[in-house]
Order: C-alpha cells, then structure tokens, then sequence
C-alpha cells in the first residue's frame, strides 16, 4: 500500500548539523534550530522539521501555547535518566530551551578575541565521590588561554536548599583535585544564570555564607540585554560588575 510510505526525504548538510546538534541540545524549538542549521525563512525551517519528523529522524510535542518542540527520535523517551525520561513536561522543555539559547550564544555568535573549544552535557554525576550533575560544561580560548566554565541556570524553579547543597559541591570540586583528574584543568568557574534580581540576590548571598570564589551571577535579562561577554556579572560578595573576558 503505496498510501501508507513515509515520504522520501534527501538528507541535507543543515540538515546533519541539525541532528548533530540535537545530540547536545536534547530539545529545540523552531528559532533555536533557524540558528543551528542556517534557515533564513521561517516556512522553510518549519517545513524541514515537519519532513523530519514525518520520516522517524524527530519527534515533536506541543506546548501550551501551540508551539513545538523537536527532539531526536527516542533519545529522551529511552533515556536511564529520570529528568530526561519527562523531558515532555513543559518544565523540562523550558530549562533546556534556556541552557540552548546560552549554548547558541557561546557557539554562534562571536566571542571577543576567543572562541568556544568544547561543550559538555550531563546525565550523570561527575563522579562517584561528588554526586553533582551540572547542567553544562564549556571551555573558550582567549589569547590562548582556556577557561573553563560550569554553567547552571534557574528559571525561579530552585529552591535555596537544592542551590546550597550545589555550592558545596561545587567547591568540593575545586579544592578536591577532582576537577583537574576529570577535565585536565587547573581550576573553573560557576556561572548562575537566574530569573530575576531577587533571586540572583538570594543566590549570591546563601553562596557568600560558604565561599567567595569561583561563583558568577547574573541574569536573563542582563544577558539580553547588554550581552553574555559583557561586564554583567556578579561575585558572591561585591558590588562591581565584571566581564568574563
């Protein structure tokens, strides 16, 4: 029965780039993938997800507003990971879609004098002596110089207590030789992006109450607004805000 075919779609490169991405983004939704693959017309990248979708490489979920979301076929539904396993909750969706737009930023769009040299995600703890699951790892070069960075985002969803306990972890980390055994660096920082100024003055001062180091505030509309690279960022404790670079 002819009728019942999927339709015959011709992998393109933006189209590998696309699912290439997906590996590391888990979720995208129409804007993000107009990024990732290069489409310049809104129908088009929507017809492309569709075909995509049609023929087994995406399956795809409506959020409330009627929008869609893509992700590759199984790889959350079959996921061992229980967050990833209700990656369909809208939640979920939201949280990635924000670690996506960071991700977007440090990958392609220019970084001052640097570049991004690599990009990790987690499903795991890092290790069995430190139950930490950051929510993204990346590395830019300066002027030859590596820094690495942790990043953790909240959508004013976290409660204090969950923050506090990866603050502790976070620096065990750093003073444990942990981090150096598994990334091949000397040190990081921790970068916490956050919904709003109160919650970023929370953050900061629960955070100043165990450490002054290696944490970095700001938020979502510090970054849309002046940009990631720019001096947007706060310390624990302090009033002067700092550039990354």
């Amino acid at each position: 029965m002819t009728g019942n075919r999927p339709p015959v779609v011709e992998l393109q490169d933006r189209d590998r780039r696309l699912l290439d991405e997906l590996a590391v983004m888990r979720v995208i939704n129409r804007e993000q993938a107009q990024i990732v693959a290069g489409f310049r017309s809104t129908t088009r990248a929507n017809e492309r997800l569709l075909a995509l979708t049609r023929i087994g490489l995406l399956s795809r979920i409506l959020i409330e507003d009627g929008r869609a979301l893509y992700f590759l076929a199984g790889s959350l539904e079959n996921s061992s990971n229980k967050q990833e396993r209700s990656a369909v909750r809208i939640l979920f969706a939201r949280h990635q879609l924000a670690i996506n737009d960071l991700y977007l930023t440090c990958k392609h769009r220019p970084i001052p004098h640097g570049r991004l040299i690599r990009w990790v995600r987690f499903s795991e703890p890092l290790s069995k002596s430190i139950p930490l699951i950051p929510d993204s790892y990346f590395e830019i070069e300066i002027n030859a110089l590596v820094r690495p960075m942790f990043l953790e985002v909240d959508l004013g969803t976290e409660a204090l207590p969950v923050l506090q306990k990866k603050v502790q972890l976070y620096l065990q980390l750093a003073v444990s030789g942990e981090f150096a055994k598994i990334f091949g660096q000397p040190q990081f920082r921790v970068l916490l992006v956050l919904h709003s100024d109160r919650c970023l003055e929370n953050a900061r001062a629960l955070t100043a109450k165990i450490t002054d180091k290696i944490f970095w505030f700001s938020t979502f509309d510090n970054i849309n607004r002046d940009g990631f690279w720019s001096p947007i960022w706060l310390r624990p404790t302090g009033t002067a805000k700092q550039s990354l670079l």
